[in-house]
């Protein structure tokens, strides 16, 4: 009997491990662990997001909680060590950029397990982001790489990562939007929201570097105000976010906008896959309108899945007001790109599997 162990710590992970898990339910011979470090701490979202994507109940939670980036990557180390130690897995597989990613990598390493990195070699190129740091690491550390498109192969071939360890895989938090968007339909939240289908703007914000920055806080929701005089934007608000409008006094630029709490994830994906714009700081949601087929604005001067720009339907606008506004009038005279990525069909976590089994089991 084989042992896998896979790790989870904020929302976007359960959309990247759901579909790997269901992939390798029915092998023989293989036993599978979830463990939630519980870097997302919202423990009622959290299992609204299991229930949604019919993931079993985590094995283990190591309850880390929120700490600033040391304490929470330290802490995930110490009780991911001792889940190590007492069910010895054969491979532990991690997923994404987040704390948890690179400080489960860290310890396997250390204890000589190997390590599988789905979303492997994404690259910013921008070291002040936390997400840079753990991606370097995990992915110098990382006995299979498994890139979501060819840039990811391309940075890590660059940085020395032996090509036998790397292996294209497509997108796999895309099998998770396919299986779920038949269900993401717009009544879903029309108790919350008031719009028309394909006829409004959502908005995300959630980056420090965004909300915590007042002068840049203010530039982005500047821009926002301005286009939703002109179509009506929904905001599901996160809630650092929100102590931040507070704290800034900001709370008029919000006066047109429909700010709602955070959703979950077929009620989010119902609100943005019958959107006619996405204007994000989230590097999962320049995947996702991608894949759609929506324009997206994306609220940073980079990003790490720059083939969401040349193959998709993403632009970089920054942060300055009068940016972000040329790009929504672009947005709205603009063609969609009919072109999609290679490989972002639904099938990854199959082909996930496939080159998981062979390691295991030769």
């Amino acid at each position: 009997m084989k042992t896998v162990l896979h790790v989870v710590g904020a929302r976007p992970n359960y959309m990247k491990i759901a579909p790997l898990m269901d992939a390798l339910r029915s092998v023989d011979g293989l036993r599978q662990i979830l463990v939630n470090t519980g870097q997302h701490y919202d423990e009622a979202m959290a299992k609204g997001f299991i229930r949604e994507l019919s993931l079993p109940m985590p094995d283990r939670d190591l309850e880390v909680g929120s700490a600033s980036h040391a304490v929470q990557t330290g802490n995930v180390m110490i009780r991911f060590e001792q889940v190590c130690l007492e069910e010895r897995p054969d491979l532990v597989v991690v997923v994404g950029d987040v704390n948890s990613t690179m400080a489960a990598t860290l310890v396997a390493t250390k204890l000589h397990i190997p390590v599988a990195h789905v979303e492997a070699g994404l690259r910013s190129f921008d070291r002040t982001m936390p997400e840079e740091i753990n991606r370097i690491v995990t992915d110098r550390l990382a006995d299979l790489l498994l890139t979501p498109s060819p840039d990811g192969n391309d940075n890590l071939l660059r940085e020395g990562v032996p090509a036998e360890r790397i292996h294209l895989v497509g997108n796999i938090m895309i099998d998770t939007l396919y299986r779920h968007l038949p269900l993401a339909t717009l009544d879903r939240v029309a108790d919350r929201v008031t719009v028309r289908d394909g006829e409004y703007a959502v908005l995300t914000l959630h980056r420090p570097s965004n909300v915590d920055v007042r002068d840049t806080f203010h530039g982005i929701l500047s821009a926002v105000a301005t286009i939703a005089a002109e179509m009506p934007v929904v905001f599901p608000v996160h809630p650092r976010t929100q102590a931040r409008v507070k704290e800034f006094g900001f709370d008029d630029f919000l006066k047109n906008v429909q700010v709602t709490g955070p959703l979950g994830y077929i009620d989010f994906l119902s609100l943005t896959s019958h959107a006619r714009l996405i204007l994000t700081d989230s590097g999962g949601l320049q995947e996702e309108s991608t894949a759609l087929g929506i324009p997206c604005l994306t609220l940073r001067e980079n990003t790490e899945r720059p083939i969401t720009v040349t193959h998709g339907t993403n632009t970089i606008v920054g942060t300055k007001t009068a940016n972000i506004v040329a790009g929504y009038r672009a947005a709205m005279r603009g063609e969609v790109s009919k072109q999609r990525p290679d490989l972002w069909d639904g099938q990854t976590a199959r082909r996930v599997s496939a080159i998981l089994q062979r390691y295991l089991f030769g």
